[in-house]
């Protein structure tokens, strides 16, 4: 009896110490993880700069093809917003574009409501490495309000989404360098036999 006692003041004081600690932790995070594409600085920021595109590239929208998307606006300007109602792995919310800097920078809002409400800030950047590479960043700001932020030294967001951004960053350089390839093939001549030297 005494030991079950003395459990549960000992968990007591430690949930007592990690409130505290909370108070001075950080709430803010950032993370970005970026890839070099060989591929022109325009051509990869004319892809990036469409919404409907991270179909075909983003962890995210990978983990439920069945989710249900609507769009309003034009797709690549400011203030199209593409929304979706997905499975427990995505949940439900909507990402708005709210800036964009041609060619350079493209801004977006994540505005999450299941399983639960948030609202988080996330930008993509192209910078020329070299007339036909590009180096581009995906970066992601978020917020974990008191109490919830004592968990973020247990959770490693850092870890936890920057392999997700990774993971998507790489399938885009699949998808650009694919695309950059094969525009580079020119269509085979056919041989005139007439005109075949001998």
């Amino acid at each position: 009896m005494k030991f079950i006692k003395r459990f549960f003041i000992g968990l007591f004081l430690l949930l007592v110490v990690a409130l505290i600690a909370g108070l001075f932790m950080k709430k803010d995070y950032h993370i970005e993880r970026n890839v070099t594409i060989d591929a022109q600085k325009d051509k990869v920021f004319d892809y990036i700069k469409y919404l409907k595109n991270q179909d075909n590239y983003s962890f995210w929208n990978k983990q439920d093809p069945e989710m249900t998307k609507n769009y309003t606006g034009n797709d690549g300007e400011v203030g199209f917003v593409s929304s979706w109602v997905g499975n427990d792995k995505v949940g439900t919310g909507e990402q708005e574009i709210i800036g964009i800097k041609e060619g350079d920078r493209l801004d977006l809002e994540l505005r999450f409501k299941k399983p639960y409400k948030m609202s988080n800030s996330a930008y993509m950047t192209t910078d020329a490495v070299s007339e036909n590479q590009t180096k581009v960043t995906w970066a992601f700001d978020g917020k974990m309000n008191y109490p919830m932020n004592v968990m973020m030294p247990i959770i490693n967001m850092d870890k936890m989404l920057g392999d997700q951004l990774q993971a998507g960053l790489n399938d885009l350089k699949i998808i650009l360098e694919k695309i950059q390839t094969e525009k580079r093939v020119e269509p085979s001549v056919p041989v005139d036999s007439a005109n075949t030297i001998n």
